[in-house]
């Protein structure tokens, strides 16, 4: 599956329920980050897939950061009906999201691995975060002065415990559901 917009801000979204609605923008993408891992790490596939990166402050999602930043447009919609940009890196939520429906871009597999990396590192703020993503994921490269460098899938696997082998259909299988969905996209 290629990046899922709906997807990332409902991640989003439910970081920021349970940060009381506002987040340090830095912060909220390691989390998003570190739950793709955790899914690669647990299921062989990232929850939101989108693209990965090493940035000086750490891993993060590629399209994601480019909807924080503002440097992408939304193409759903779904990025502004959730989240807002309040100034001095700070996100906050737009709506409310206790309703049960809300976050039904989601699976329950995918709210559990939310909820696991939240419960690990919602307490930390935004520079231990950051410090900590650096420091542990051997994923991370840093880009040395450059504004990134792609993470590659087969990358993520190993570095979460697969095999050489493993981690390799890992990513071929990602690109592959990836290239489908591009096709797909340029269809409509």
């Amino acid at each position: 599956m290629g990046f899922n917009e709906r997807k990332v801000a409902q991640m989003a979204a439910f970081f920021l329920g349970q940060s009381n609605g506002k987040m340090p923008h830095l912060k909220l993408m390691a989390l998003l980050y570190l739950s793709d891992r955790e899914a690669m790490r647990a299921f062989g596939w990232t929850i939101s897939g989108d693209s990965l990166i090493s940035i000086s402050r750490g891993p993060v999602l590629l399209q994601a950061l480019k909807l924080m930043n503002g440097d992408a447009k939304s193409q759903s919609g779904e990025w502004e009906k959730w989240i807002s940009d309040d100034g001095n890196d700070v996100l906050s939520l737009c709506q409310n999201i206790d309703a049960g429906d809300a976050l039904r871009e989601l699976s329950q597999a995918d709210i559990e691995t939310l909820k696991a990396v939240w419960d690990k590192f919602g307490t930390m703020d935004k520079w231990a975060i950051c410090y900590w993503t650096r420091k542990n994921c051997a994923e991370w490269k840093n880009p040395n002065g450059g504004p990134y460098r792609p993470i590659q899938y087969d990358a993520l696997a190993r570095a979460v415990g697969f095999d050489d082998a493993s981690a390799k259909e890992v990513a071929a299988q990602i690109q592959s559901e990836q290239e489908i969905d591009r096709l797909f996209r340029g269809l409509r």
